[in-house]
């Protein structure tokens, strides 16, 4: 683990603005709640301050509005959250797999790997695949021929990245094969949790652009393109031809319906449903809200007739207006 360093040079390496004394030692990153003597933690939520009145931490990384929120030891950052990733990193920097391909791990002799690709136990590397250099695949990895991954991906295990989409047509009762011919695409940078599925394209490719972060048990269907930078939290599905902006932001549980467009710049809220294409940057929520089981029945059922009702309002307004006209 790396040594202590002042928290005069973590901003020196990082950038901040320090208050308070420079030379204090920081040895590891902290929680408000749990950090101890030693330990930087950050404030990014409002909704957290009472914990920085009781902080353990010898020092803290906070905006300019709360600068004065604290007299501990701090550094002034524009975006706080970032910065502790930061400070994070240098206390624990990542650590993957040593390069090479483990022996228990299967590479067909067509696959080109770069320099520096670690390849786990127990993964499954296809025909005509090609890996970018520093790339980790984590044990149990399965990347279906032809696919083509980028520089420092990062993949977990468990994930299969090209498989067939599910491409099929209805005959007379019977479902037809649709043959996935297209292919996957990644970036560089690319991070994807334990227990994803990237489908192959059925025609043309599926594609991940740079920077993209995708959380655990994610599905992308086939044909579909994420963006650069684009984050996604887990269990997040993608129907298939779905085209997703840069720098979008889809919480847990969302899902996207296919042949959908989302524009750069997106939030979209956990376990929002996306039925039509978005094409104004800005945050998009679809939940409804949890309630007591009753109440719930009853919402819903109010819910059933809202369409009845707003009928009812128009002819109402109508008969206002004509009734106005008519006193005029």
């Amino acid at each position: 683990m790396p040594g202590p360093l002042t928290l005069g040079q973590i901003a020196s390496r990082l950038g901040g603005r320090v208050a308070g004394d420079p030379g204090i030692l920081i040895r590891q990153v902290g929680s408000l709640e749990g950090a101890g003597a030693g330990q930087i933690a950050f404030l990014a939520n409002p909704k957290y301050r009472p914990q920085l009145s009781a902080t353990g931490a010898s020092a803290v990384v906070l905006g300019a509005d709360a600068e004065t929120f604290t007299t501990l030891p701090r550094i002034i950052a524009d975006n706080p959250y970032a910065y502790f990733a930061r400070v994070s990193q240098l206390f624990n920097p990542v650590v993957l797999q040593p390069p090479g391909v483990h022996p228990a791990a299967s590479v067909a002799a067509d696959a080109r790997l770069g320099q520096g690709v670690s390849i786990g136990a127990g993964c499954a590397i296809g025909e005509g695949v090609e890996i970018g250099e520093d790339s980790c695949l984590y044990p149990g990895v399965v990347v279906y021929p032809g696919c083509r991954i980028g520089a420092r991906a990062i993949i977990h295990s468990g994930t299969v990245i090209g498989a067939d989409g599910f491409g099929i047509a209805e005959d007379g009762g019977r479902w037809v094969k649709i043959p996935q011919i297209g292919s996957v695409r990644i970036g560089d940078d690319v991070e994807i949790g334990a227990n994803c599925c990237i489908d192959r394209g059925a025609l043309d490719d599926t594609e991940l652009g740079d920077g993209v972060k995708l959380d655990n048990q994610i599905q992308i269907g086939h044909n579909c393109r994420v963006g650069a930078h684009t984050a996604m939290a887990g269990r997040v599905g993608v129907a298939g031809s779905a085209r997703i902006g840069r720098h979008c932001s889809i919480g847990a549980g969302a899902l996207i319906l296919g042949h959908l467009e989302i524009c750069d710049h997106v939030r979209v809220s956990a376990d929002t449903v996306i039925s039509r294409s978005i094409r104004k940057p800005g945050t998009y929520t679809g939940m409804y809200p949890a309630d007591g089981h009753e109440a719930w029945l009853r919402n819903t059922a109010q819910l059933r007739h809202l369409d009845a009702l707003a009928r009812r309002v128009r002819e109402l307004e109508r008969k206002l207006e004509t009734n106005g006209g008519g006193n005029g």
